[in-house]
């Protein structure tokens, strides 16, 4: 009978998933998914709310003063679901194992910085982080939290009504609420501000995108937690895993576009399974 860890079908048995990643160099890619147990939404799947409304892209960023008005009213109300999350029980499982030796890497296509709050400082953040804000005429990097007193500095207590938030941090908003915001600019040469996040029409780096290929690249398995592959950015390294013979598993409720490349998909909830994953691994150091 076949070891189910190299059966197509979905499995719940972690038992074999544990054998793999003891003494194991594991790359974890983890997507949206990961998050929804810290209420942040995901964009799609059984645990999470699809997107409403389409995403701001950067080419209508950039090109529109309106379109900005419109994402920081948005963002300014949505921030509040993002700055009060905290790890869960994945975060801070995968950080044990991070901690213990066995996973050698961890790339993330989320924004909510949730890795690195759990202790995973040198998590590769695919898509950047909301928590930090970039000029984009001189370059320079501030401090979300900061941007945050200062818009609401300019529009009120009453512009963070605290509607629900997306992973992105957008927020659906009335068009009244969008009209009359005020935007703020960069306080070192005045110009436009952007969060420091990979949008829509917007590439990933190439530095961080080769980066990302060599950590996937020097390691033995890699274990997608929480995403749906549905874009390229997180794709490409399940294609390269694959191509290159590291075995791939996905720990994803609901299907994926990368399942036929995995040797194992588990559907079951992240935090419980990876908490549990985490003590049939143990705290010991891999062997040499």
């Amino acid at each position: 009978m076949a070891d189910p860890v190299t059966s197509a079908p979905p499995s719940a048995d972690l038992r074999p998933l544990a054998r793999l990643v003891a003494g194991r160099g594991v790359v974890v890619l983890s997507g949206a998914g990961l998050s929804t147990e810290s209420g942040i939404p995901d964009y799609r799947g059984e645990t999470g709310s699809r997107r409403r409304g389409a995403p701001m892209t950067y080419q209508e960023f950039t090109g529109s003063e309106a379109a900005r008005r419109r994402y920081w009213a948005r963002s300014h109300a949505g921030w509040r679901t993002i700055a009060r999350a905290e790890p869960n029980a994945g975060h801070r499982a995968v950080e044990r194992l991070r901690r213990s030796g066995h996973v050698s890497a961890v790339i993330t296509q989320n924004v909510d910085g949730l890795h690195r709050a759990a202790g995973t400082r040198d998590a590769v953040e695919l898509h950047g982080g909301l928590d930090r804000v970039i000029c984009l005429t001189c370059r320079h990097l501030s401090s979300r939290a900061e941007l945050d007193r200062r818009l609401t500095e300019l529009n009120g207590a009453s512009a963070a009504p605290g509607a629900d938030s997306q992973a992105d941090g957008d927020a659906v908003l009335p068009d009244e609420a969008v009209a009359g915001f005020r935007v703020a600019p960069c306080l070192e040469c005045g110009g436009v501000l952007k969060p420091d996040v990979v949008f829509f029409g917007e590439s990933v780096p190439m530095p961080r995108v080769e980066r990302c290929f060599d950590l996937v690249a020097a390691g033995q398995l890699l274990l997608v937690l929480g995403s749906s592959l549905t874009v390229m950015s997180g794709l490409r390294f399940v294609r390269r895993a694959a191509k290159d013979g590291t075995p791939v598993v996905i720990v994803n409720q609901g299907p994926t576009r990368g399942d036929e490349l995995a040797a194992a998909r588990i559907g079951l909830p992240l935090g419980p399974a990876l908490t549990e994953l985490a003590d049939l691994v143990g705290e010991s150091a891999p062997p040499a």
